[in-house]
């Protein structure tokens, strides 16, 4: 017989020893021979199962580091190392620092600079034996990291301004590398053991002090708008050539390094340049062929062969370049230059892969970089003073030649100081060569964290010193061909000239930032294109309007033809996508499908339109929309919102039927299923902010989609006008008229004026107080989460006594034209128009009635479109109209949010509050023209 060894507690028989391996003693085993071996190792199998089973539930400790399950700890580390990058880059990101430097820098708070001086936290959460892992994906991170940095590199800038981009480049490469090497010296004599190759260690300061960060300028020069610009053109083209150069010097330093013998590096070298010449020339021609072959080209997105293909290319490519004794990383840039930028192709194969890549992996290298960096080390003046002169020389080397040579050029000094402040940017690459530095053992951890400070120091004052030189108020526009010019050019000035106020607008910029927007701009543009008879300017054929007509709405000639300048606006993000957007700008334009759509509505509706593609931070939206107006020489600014489309249960007898209702993206009521995503809160800040900064008038198109009767509208409108008076009120009567030169569109207009008996229930504030006629009332409570209102200068005795008589002006000239010398051509769009006046104690409520009756009778009519035209009139109001606009919601019960008041103005939101079946194009004046 055998024997079973047990373990027992004081209790009686632990879990632990249920568990536990039956062994067998040396007396069995000799006597059941293979059995036992057999049924003992199956006791092991059996133990170690149920161990693993049980997990934490039976004691078992994630953080210990297991060889045979390392997932647990690394899923620990990951989440840590991402937490801290994230939290670090939305602080960072609010003074424009890259995403590097909060990656560095939590990892240097994670490392034995800081938390590493926690008891055990080193020894717990990365302890040495987990590293490998991490180096290892930290490694297939950097090579596809290193392969978008060679995806983002278009060798086609280097033909734009190629003789400054020349100097520019050389000046910032051959100086530095010198300082560099001269740096080296006293670095090396106070802090390098003799055992390192002294040439080696001066060639490898040299790269670090020469290189400049290709990837992290990108994304500087399109956060602070240099990219299309003169100066970002010059940047780019020279930092395509110093970052060429400088990654053949550090595989150079690195092979050198690597190899045994100075033969051996030569043949490194040799294979090298064979392994490039064969990927740049053979495979990149079979690349290609293999796009156009498998439709990749043609689609603008790669094919799922084309992804594996890709896929296997960069890490076949960087499993070579590793082979032959040179880091895998270069193999992994050598592959994203094989890449065509034709069609979008780049941009669909980037956007595939560079989530996991950025926010995952390349936060893992760069926090190792953190965790091999101990500033503990630097620890005596000597040690202080050599990161100054590493600082110093690492930035002047780089900024006086370079903006020497751009001054040279005739760049003014304001922009040869921003060249030189962005050429000295360090960042991603130059925390790169200092790791391969540290592998190759030609640094050790205290030269190390010197050269990391250095980049930090480098890469945080970049965008601060380009804005202090260069900052948007010098700016003179973009500059699209190679020329340089330091004054404005005059064409542009004449096209951002003040365009004569006219009450006809016949060119407008329209705001289109995704495609959810195509329908309501279509529907808003289709109003502002005349009759059949009135054909617009398309291209270089036109027939005009006979008569008054064509002086009048603008359609006799190009000049004076209707035209849109379509605005697509794009966020730019981390996401090299994006950089590569908004390089490739005028390209993406024409294969952009929201343009292309649009434009097509425009040409088969012969309405000439003009488009341009802006890549900007979402909270650069508004700005950019006033920049473009301005260039573009815009009347008027058009926002289509998109509508939401809403199934609602009904009950009708025992049946449950289901109704597609198209809703206004403010009402907030609860339905059975989704209403529109737009984001209505933070959408809505954004269109306060356009109102706010928009030097021109702006209309703002809720497309409901609402059509009156049972068949479709059939190109058939019926507008209506609240007129309370105001600069916003009289923008939307001249601009209703205009649309009404239509013969399909029929209008309503209704002058409403409050009478003197004042309603105290609906004209007081919250605490029931009477409220005077143009003071401040707070509006209704928050239900969504809203920014602060974009609410203007009250009325005094004078301004309110000029807006009152053009209102009357305005009114008398629209309702007998004839006395007021009207031309023929708006009497006869006035003759579609209905003009009534009315008084009441409660404006907003007649308002929401006669809306609702004039839906009824148009209904009555004939199947037609209904859209409201109501002035937003947030400045210089004639009434305050907050107070029973409260009272109103609290009537209907309605749960709208407060950016509603804030964003549409009382008008509208007492329609929106209401649920009135309608559109609505919500206006207001530009600020000169409203006072």
């Amino acid at each position: 017989m055998f024997k079973f060894h047990q373990l027992h507690t004081k209790g009686g028989l632990s879990l632990g020893a249920l568990a536990s391996p039956l062994t067998l003693t040396p007396t069995t085993t000799a006597g059941m021979g293979q059995f036992a071996e057999q049924l003992n190792s199956v006791a092991h199998l059996v133990a170690r199962a149920a161990a693993e089973q049980g997990g934490v539930i039976s004691g078992d400790n994630p953080t210990h580091y297991n060889a045979t399950n390392p997932f647990r700890l690394w899923v620990i580390q990951v989440v840590i190392i991402i937490l801290f990058s994230q939290i670090l880059a939305l602080g960072l990101g609010k003074i424009r620092q890259p995403r590097v430097i909060a990656e560095v820098i939590g990892g240097i708070l994670l490392g034995p600079t800081v938390m590493g001086r926690i008891p055990n936290f080193k020894n717990t959460i990365f302890p040495d034996e987990s590293m490998p892992l991490l180096n290892l994906t930290a490694t297939i991170g950097l090579i596809l990291f290193l392969f978008l940095v060679g995806l983002e590199i278009d060798t086609r800038l280097l033909k734009r301004s190629i003789k400054v981009s020349a100097a520019v480049s050389i000046g910032g490469l051959v100086i530095p590398l010198g300082m560099g090497a001269a740096l080296g010296v006293g670095v090396y004599r106070n802090f390098i053991d003799p055992s390192v190759n002294f040439g080696y260690f001066l060639l490898f300061t040299a790269v670090a002090v020469g290189i400049t960060a290709f990837p992290v300028l990108c994304r500087i020069l399109t956060e602070c708008k240099l990219l299309e610009t003169q100066v970002g053109v010059i940047v780019l083209s020279a930092g395509i050539g110093n970052d060429v150069v400088g990654w053949v010097l550090l595989a150079l330093t690195v092979a050198l390094v690597n190899a045994s013998a100075g033969l051996t590096a030569l043949w490194v070298l040799l294979a090298s340049v064979g392994y490039t010449l064969f990927l740049l020339f053979p495979v990149k021609w079979g690349f290609h062929w293999l796009c156009k072959r498998t439709g990749s080209l043609e689609q603008g997105s790669p094919t799922p062969f084309m992804m594996t293909v890709t896929l296997l290319l960069v890490f076949v490519s960087a499993f070579f370049t590793d082979i032959i004794g040179v880091h895998s990383i270069f193999g992994g840039f050598l592959a994203g230059l094989l890449i065509p930028h034709d069609n979008g192709f780049a941009v669909a194969l980037v956007e595939k892969i560079e989530d996991l890549v950025t926010i995952l992996l390349i936060p893992i290298y760069f926090t190792l970089s953190g965790l091999r960096t101990n500033l503990g080390l630097l620890d005596n003046g000597i040690t202080w003073g050599y990161v100054i002169i590493i600082c110093l020389v690492a930035f002047f080397s780089k900024f006086i030649p370079c903006a020497a040579a751009a001054y040279f050029f005739g760049f003014p000094w304001r922009e040869a100081g921003a060249i030189g402040s962005l050429m000295s940017c360090k960042g991603l690459v130059e925390l790169i060569v200092l790791n391969i530095g540290l592998q190759a053992r030609i640094l050790d951890a205290r030269t190390f964290s010197m050269f990391v400070v250095h980049a930090i120091v480098l890469t945080f004052i970049t965008t601060p010193l380009t804005l202090l030189f260069y900052p948007p108020k010098h700016r003179f526009g973009v500059i699209r061909g190679g020329g340089r010019s330091s004054e404005p050019d005059p064409e542009s000035q004449e096209k951002s000239a003040p365009v004569v106020e006219s009450d006809i607008k016949t060119k407008f910029a329209l705001v289109l930032d995704k495609v959810e927007q195509l329908p309501p701009a279509m529907t808003l543009s289709h109003l502002l294109i005349p009759d059949d008879e009135a054909v617009i300017s398309s291209g270089s054929t036109e027939t005009p309007l006979k008569g008054e007509e064509a002086s009048e709405f603008g359609t006799g000639s190009a000049s004076r033809a209707v035209t849109i300048d379509a605005l697509r606006l794009i966020e730019l993000t981390n996401r090299t996508s994006a950089v590569i957007k908004s390089q490739e700008a005028e390209a993406l334009i024409y294969n952009d499908p929201v343009i292309s759509t649009y434009s097509t509505f425009g040409t088969l509706n012969r309405l000439s339109v003009s488009a341009s593609l802006s890549v900007v931070g979402y909270d650069q939206f508004p700005e950019s929309i006033a920049q473009h107006v301005t260039n573009s020489g815009s009347e008027m600014v058009l926002i289509p919102w998109a509508r939401g489309t809403t199934s609602v249960l009904s009950a009708e007898g025992d049946e449950v039927t289901h109704h597609l209702h198209n809703r206004n993206p403010f009402d907030h009521r609860s339905t059975t299923t989704t209403q529109d995503q737009t984001g209505s809160a933070v959408y809505s800040e954004f269109i306060r902010q356009v109102f706010l900064r928009s030097p021109k008038d702006v209309a703002l198109f809720v497309d409901r989609g609402v059509s009156i009767g049972t068949a479709s509208a059939r190109g058939r409108q019926h507008l209506f006008l609240p007129f309370f008076g105001g600069p916003d009120d009289r923008l939307a009567l001249t601009f209703l008229v205009q649309l009404a030169s239509r013969s399909s569109v029929k209008a309503t207009v209704v002058r409403i004026q409050r009478t003197d008996t004042v309603d105290k229930e609906s004209v007081t504030d919250h605490k029931g107080a009477i409220v005077e006629p143009g003071s401040t009332v707070p509006h209704l409570n928050a239900l969504t989460v809203a920014a602060a209102d974009t609410v203007y200068g009250a009325f005094n005795t004078q301004t309110r006594l000029a807006s009152d008589t053009a209102d009357n002006l305005i009114w008398q000239k629209y309702t007998n034209p004839s006395s007021h010398g009207v031309p023929a051509s708006i009497r006869t769009a006035l003759g579609r128009i209905t003009f009534t006046s009315t008084t009441s104690s409660k404006p907003l409520h007649t308002a929401v009635e006669l809306v609702r009756a004039d839906i009824t009778a148009a209904s009555n009519d004939a199947p037609k479109s209904f859209v409201v035209l109501a002035g937003r009139s947030r400045r210089l109001a004639v009434e305050n109209l907050s107070a029973e606009l409260r009272s109103l919601v609290a009537e209907v019960g309605s749960q709208i949010g407060s950016s509603v008041p804030k964003t549409l103005g009382d008008v509208s939101a007492a329609l929106v509050a209401a649920n009135v079946d309608a559109s609505l194009l919500v206006l207001q004046a530009a600020a000169a023209s409203a006072h």
